[in-house]
């Protein structure tokens, strides 16, 4: 009889923990290397944040609470909703978890059996299809390519969907991609969904809030109501807030749904940290200001990085609406040689002779089931992104 389950053998360790993994192992052995891998924000979490967590371990609030967050958390969450999306929610449809991440696994895990569809466009978010395979379910991929800005048509939406379908998990800001989807395009996006009420939704926006040039964030069940009853929104501290290491997820979705949630929280992880709940309720009610510099320096970074790319041959670099990545087609390079008569292949190739040859480590874009790409992070000095854009591109220029 096997020791390990069948489930375990459908699923993958998370590629980009294993590029982040691999630079850091490079660097504790003396190599110079610069680490665009990471989905994190460089700067710290703000000092009013970390004040309240602070506050909350002296007031002794270090206990167990609610399975699935604590009431004054809940209430911020509800608060952000309204104040940012125009969603009104009780307090029964709010569910707080240790991450994003956490939140999504939560929800398939209580929705999924097998012979269930998710639909996924991609580039997508590493996790998502793992989390419906683990769940026993049936990731049904929809590719969406640089051509299309890595967006995905109301007609290849329509098409992926069946009789099968459960789920589509909508990610927009976009992790890998940064691609971002306008309020008309949601709305094409919404009036297929309309017409396929067996679907839920599953809105990631989780980078909701680092978006450029003016673009206006929205998300599906803002756009069209008629959508609410079967949307979970989905949202965190991580990304805005730079808390990725205090893990807080959140979603707001159907009182039935939410409570399914906590009923697997509850015989899984328990309540999130109490401390980073007391923590992300200063995030949400706090001053909102600081968003608007870290975001100005964002697209600096995108810029610098956007510009860089482009300028070398075999790159195309679609600039970004939002997140803190971009994402490069490499299709030129693809079949070339390194100076030592190695063939690239694929896009795994491309991006293991950019970390050997120069020390500049990002993930390969077969991680986010869109090749051939990478995955740049910019999440990190401009005289880092600088340097990386000048590595990668005397790379490019001894290949043969």
């Amino acid at each position: 009889m096997p020791f390990f389950s069948i489930a375990i053998d459908r699923i993958q360790p998370s590629p980009t923990l294993a590029v982040t993994r691999r630079a850091l192992e490079l660097k504790a052995a003396g190599h110079d290397v610069i680490g665009l891998g990471a989905g994190e924000p460089d700067f710290d979490t703000p000092d009013f944040v970390k004040e309240a967590a602070i506050a909350a371990i002296r007031a002794g609030q270090t206990k167990y609470t609610a399975v699935d967050g604590t009431p004054e958390l809940k209430d911020a969450i509800r608060a952000k909703f309204l104040r940012d999306n125009g969603l009104t929610y009780g307090a029964d449809q709010i569910t707080v978890n240790s991450g994003g991440k956490h939140t999504i696994f939560n929800a398939m895990i209580a929705t999924l059996d097998p012979g269930d569809e998710v639909v996924i466009p991609a580039p997508y978010w590493v996790s998502y299809p793992d989390i419906v395979l683990l769940a026993g379910a049936t990731p049904v991929i929809v590719p969406c390519g640089s051509e299309a800005a890595y967006k995905m048509t109301p007609e290849q939406l329509d098409a992926a969907i069946t009789p099968q379908t459960k789920w589509l998990i909508f990610n927009s800001p976009s992790n890998p991609t940064g691609a971002a989807y306008t309020r008309a395009e949601l709305r094409a996006i919404a009036d297929v969904l309309v017409r396929h009420p067996h679907v839920w939704i599953l809105a990631d926006d989780m980078y909701e809030h680092i978006v450029y040039d003016g673009f206006e964030f929205a998300t599906l069940a803002q756009v069209e109501p008629a959508l609410y009853e079967r949307t979970l929104t989905v949202n965190g501290a991580s990304k805005a807030y730079a808390m990725t290491g205090w893990r807080i997820g959140f979603a707001g979705g159907p009182a039935p749904l939410i409570k399914a949630i906590a009923k697997i929280q509850s015989q899984s992880t328990s309540n999130p940290c109490s401390i980073s709940m007391a923590a992300t309720v200063a995030a949400l009610n706090g001053d909102q200001s600081f968003l608007i510099e870290r975001n100005a320096a964002f697209k600096v970074r995108r810029d610098l990085v956007v510009a860089g790319l482009n300028a070398i041959p075999g790159l195309h670099c679609p600039t970004p609406e939002g997140a803190f990545y971009v994402y490069p087609d490499c299709a030129g390079l693809i079949g070339r040689k390194t100076p030592e008569g190695k063939v690239l292949t694929d896009d795994e190739a491309v991006t293991a002779y950019l970390l050997d040859s120069e020390g500049v480590a990002v993930v390969q874009g077969a991680a986010f089931g869109g090749s051939p790409a990478f995955r740049i992070s910019y999440a990190t000095s401009d005289a880092l992104l600088t340097e990386a854009c000048k590595r990668i591109a005397r790379a490019v220029d001894r290949l043969g």
